[in-house]
């Protein structure tokens, strides 16, 4: 019982998405047995979905309603070329006023944030995602969405699926994100996918195995609280990381009921597989933990938002790209003193990556020295993570106090000072083969 307690205090957003397990399932059985038309299962996911942001969220639901209603308000009245850029506009500017309005409460007015409004502006944070996709879709003509006069029945008919795709409560609460067009793709179920009843359970156990070895692991870290004045370096060094994982372990398992919610529901079927549902995934655990470069792990880590980060900041950024993507990145979140630090460090330390695998990989010749490079990059990679998921999640002075008082800090800043003398390096040759 102890554990299940533990979940049920510790983890509230796992427990919400678990009670829309049998919805989905429900979901699944009825359209697989064709009780259900295009437009009753557009219905059953958005009203779904309606039911869940206010149950859930009670008057902070309103964030999701108000950004959907003013979004449909968007594409009615604007131009199709100018979309996009409203679109992005408001609904950044919606978001960012809700994270500072929470840090406002938390740090002038030193109350406590209801876990309601957390789980509204996470929630919140998801739809951007969605609403900025299709907009960008818009932009890019993937998608064509006409309000005109003449076309008012057609507007109505794409209204319904619009609607459905942005407040499904399949991805309502986690994700992860699909494009617009694989959305419908997937509701219009022309070819149904098997049961997905076992690949449902698997995930369910990795999700349980994944909370047990976390309280394992939270009740041996409370033992063995390390003594910065009496303890060895090391000792902080791996207590700090044991932290940083058990942080890590929580989306993972977040992720994982996501995968389940839309596997139960009969989404993320890959076709001409057999029994392969991971089409809709956020990440796995072991190759997310197994990369040894910074900017595996980047791409690896919350795959669908990196993709969208890629899509919407990075490939459209003419200068300094990779540092514009991680400082959307930190806005998005919140801009918490601990995000500004925890992103940017994470740029500066991909780019670090980028420099010594480019300086270094032609000289691996034998296999030990690759070997040994792929371990201490692993290290690197695990001890460089640590960090930012310190400072991202704890989000104030005190996760940086913490960085520094066990020593822990030392790697992304040895890092940022190896890239600054790559920089320096990589400028003098490029100075010497000109004047040459």
């Amino acid at each position: 019982m102890g554990l299940i307690n533990w979940v049920v205090e510790q983890h509230q957003f796992l427990m919400h998405q678990c009670f829309s397990l049998p919805f989905a399932f429900l979901f699944y059985f009825l359209t697989k047995r064709g009780y259900l038309s295009l437009t009753c299962r557009y219905l059953f996911v958005s009203v779904g979905g309606c039911v869940l942001a206010v149950v859930t969220m009670g008057i902070y639901s309103l964030l999701l309603f108000v950004s959907t209603f003013v979004f449909i308000l968007v594409l009615a009245f604007v131009d199709p070329g100018y979309i996009h850029i409203w679109v992005f506009g408001v609904q950044m500017l919606w978001q960012t006023f809700w994270h500072l309005l929470i840090q406002y409460k938390e740090y002038w007015l030193h109350e406590s944030v209801s876990i309601r409004m957390f789980l509204a502006v996470s929630s919140l944070m998801l739809l951007t995602q969605r609403i900025t996709s299709v907009s960008m879709d818009l932009q890019e003509k993937q998608v064509t969405v006409t309000f005109s006069a003449s076309s008012k029945r057609k507007g109505c008919v794409m209204l319904l699926p619009l609607t459905s795709y942005l407040l499904s409560f399949t991805t309502l609460l986690g994700g992860p994100l699909c494009s617009y067009s694989q959305f419908v793709f997937l509701m219009q179920g022309i070819k149904p996918p098997p049961s997905p009843l076992g690949a449902v359970f698997l995930k369910l156990i990795q999700v349980l195995l994944l909370e047990l070895v976390r309280f394992c692991l939270v009740c041996f870290m409370k033992q063995n609280i390390p003594d910065p004045s009496h303890s060895a370096v090391l000792c902080g060094v791996l207590w700090v990381w044991g932290l940083a994982l058990v942080y890590r372990m929580q989306y993972y398992s977040h992720w994982r009921i996501s995968e389940c919610i839309n596997n139960a529901a009969g989404f993320g079927f890959r076709e001409n597989s057999s029994g392969d549902w991971s089409g809709l995934s956020d990440g796995d655990f072991w190759s997310t933990e197994a990369s040894s470069r910074m900017s595996d792990f980047a791409r690896r880590w919350n795959t669908t938002t990196a993709s969208w980060l890629r899509r919407l900041v990075y490939i459209r950024c003419k200068h300094f790209p990779l540092f514009m993507t991680f400082g959307f990145s930190l806005w998005w979140h919140g801009l918490h003193l601990g995000h500004f630090v925890g992103f940017l460090t994470w740029a500066a330390t991909v780019k670090t990556d980028y420099y010594i695998h480019r300086y270094l990989h032609p000289k691996l010749s034998s296999t030990w020295r690759k070997l040994l490079y792929t371990c201490l990059g692993w290290i690197n990679t695990q001890m460089i993570v640590t960090c930012v998921a310190i400072a991202v999640e704890l989000r104030n002075m005190s996760g940086l106090r913490l960085l520094s008082v066990t020593y822990a800090g030392l790697f992304p800043l040895c890092n940022i000072l190896l890239l600054v003398i790559l920089l320096k390096v990589d400028a003098v040759r490029k100075t010497t083969k000109v004047v040459m």
